[in-house]
This record gives C-alpha cells, structure tokens and sequence, in this order.
C-alpha cells in the first residue's frame, strides 16, 4: 500500500473507533437516566430516553455503513481487519444495550407510582454494578487492553448475583397482592433487562479481547484474571 493509502486508511480507523466510542457514551446516558427514571418515578425523563434509541440507531447506521466501505475499498487484513469487522460486533451491542435501557423506561411509565423503597435501591445498586460494566468494557476497547476486557467477563458474576437476588424479592412481593401481580410484574422485566445489558457488556469485552489478541476468550484467561484479583485482595 502507497503510504498515503496506508495513512488514510489508519486515519477511517480512527474515526471508526471515535464513533464507536461516541456510541458507548450515549448508551451509557442513555442507561444513567432510564435508572434515574424508574428510581425517582420520572415519567418525562423517561419519555427523553425512549425519544433518544432513535439517535442511536442513526449511529449504528453510519457504523455500518462505514464497515461496508472499508471492506470494499481497502480489503484490510490480520489485526486491520479485526477492528473492521469487531466494529459491526460492537455497534450491534450498543444498539442492543440502547434498546433495553428503552425497554426499561417504557417499563418504569407502568409502574410509577409504586413506591417500594427496597425494590427501588436494589434496582439502583444493580444498575450501578451494570453501568460500571459497560463503562470498563468501553476503557478496555478505547485502550484496546485485553486484561481489562477479562476483568468485564468476570464481572458478570456481580451483575447476576444482584440479579438473583432481586428476582427472589419480587417474586415475593408479587404475589402479596394478587391484584397488583401484572402491573408488579414490570419490576422483574426492569431487572431482566438490566442483567441483558449486563450481557451485552460482556459481549462488547469479548469482541475486544478478539480485536485485541485474535483469541476468544477461554476458561484459561478468565482464571488468570480471577487469581489476579485473589492475589490483589490478599486472599
């Protein structure tokens, strides 16, 4: 490839990971207010994050978009091509991540005026474990660090144990009161939906140790993180 090819190329790679990058940080507001929504019963910032899936699917488009040309003009190779087409990967997860925080708004709208306190704090503290996930896992593609992105595939943990743990708690309070099961029932899709963006972040770390290393992720670099950790703790 003539220098200035090569050059123009590294610079739409560039601008391939500045979009992606642009796309992370709207998921992530986009998933910061759907909580403040269900928590503090906001029905008009919950209609914003409902109106805003449309700006990211317009990303997501372009991301596209962008792939299609690059494969087509400059037939990238090895770890060029990685980034090509991790990109599609990553773009179809934040969309994803972008539909269930919508999900989730809609879902807050049916059930605004409960007030249980409990429910409301457990939501919050796995939202929190949920959007701390996607953030790391956008650090770990923006330094493109294979060991942060293990780091999300092992955090995935926390986010379930939250989840089950609220599972439990609502399916008690469901069924207290018998009248009320149907419209309780929009706090167990809040909770589901938010152990799937939990997934989705555990996609988009996968994806990037693949760009990273050309490796999937296995059994054998998921330890070694763990026993890093343990050794951290001094356990």
């Amino acid at each position: 490839m003539q220098q200035h090819i090569v050059t123009a190329f590294s610079d739409e790679l560039e601008q391939l990971s500045a979009s992606l990058i642009e796309m992370g940080g709207f998921a992530e507001g986009m998933i910061r207010d759907a909580l403040r929504a269900v928590v503090n019963r906001d029905v008009a910032l919950a209609e914003t994050v409902i109106a805003r899936d449309i700006e990211l699917d317009q990303m997501e488009q372009r991301v596209e978009r962008t792939v299609v040309r690059m494969l087509a003009l400059r037939q990238p190779m090895a770890a060029d091509l990685r980034n090509v087409i991790g990109a599609i990967k990553l773009a179809d997860a934040i969309e994803r991540i972008g539909d269930l925080a919508k999900d989730i708004c809609r879902r807050s709208q049916a059930i605004s005026e409960d007030d249980n306190r409990s429910i409301l704090r457990g939501i919050e503290s796995m939202g929190q474990a949920v959007a701390h996930q996607l953030k790391t896992a956008l650090d770990a593609f923006s330094r493109r660090d294979p060991a942060i992105a293990l780091q999300v595939v092992a955090q995935d943990d926390d986010v379930d144990s939250h989840y089950n743990g609220l599972f439990r708690m609502l399916l008690e309070y469901m069924t207290e009161d018998h009248d009320k099961i149907e419209a309780r029932s929009n706090f167990l899709f809040i909770v589901k939906n938010l152990e799937r963006i939990g997934d989705q972040s555990t996609n988009i770390a996968k994806t990037v140790y693949f760009i990273a290393t050309g490796e999937q992720v296995g059994t054998k670099g998921l330890r070694a993180v763990i026993e890093t950790e343990d050794k951290g703790d001094g356990r």
